[in-house]
């Protein structure tokens, strides 16, 4: 599956909404460079749809990129298709899909400044494989499985 990249975030804290910003850098195995989220673990890096977000702002939320804590704002994929396992390339990077969805914090600054939080059930967590870096404008790609 095909997508492209609409935005790309960080942050320096935890549970805060993320900041977008003209590029990130991802790291192996450790995530993306400068963000507060970086370091080992299964959840280095964040996707969510833009769509989702759209959804949201259609019942008249005002929501910037990253609002949600996500690091990779996404176009034109269906992630509640995704699988743990998964791949994902884009920019040169490629990362495997490690969590679908997430406990929120509670309340977390983000659901305090929406109303509610949609990464429990549309967040996608990968860990990164190969680095590289990452723009909006981006096309990227999924494939269900490694070598699939």
């Amino acid at each position: 599956m095909q997508f492209r990249v609409e935005a790309v975030c960080v942050s320096l804290k935890k549970g805060t909404p993320k900041a977008a910003v003209e590029e990130i850098m991802l790291i192996e195995d450790a995530g993306v460079d400068g963000d507060a989220h970086a370091g080992g673990g299964r959840r280095q890096v964040s996707f969510l749809a833009g769509e989702d977000v759209d959804g949201l702002r259609a019942e008249g939320l005002t929501l910037a990129a990253g609002a949600f804590g996500e690091n990779i704002v996404t176009q034109g994929i269906d992630w509640t298709r995704a699988a743990v396992g998964g791949r994902i390339e884009v920019g040169g990077a490629e990362l495997e899909i490690t969590q679908i969805g997430k406990e929120c914090h509670t309340p977390c600054a983000i659901y305090r400044a929406a109303g509610r939080c949609i990464m429990p059930d549309r967040g996608i967590f990968a860990r990164v494989v190969k680095g590289g870096t990452i723009h909006a404008g981006h096309r990227g790609h999924y494939r269900f499985g490694p070598g699939v």
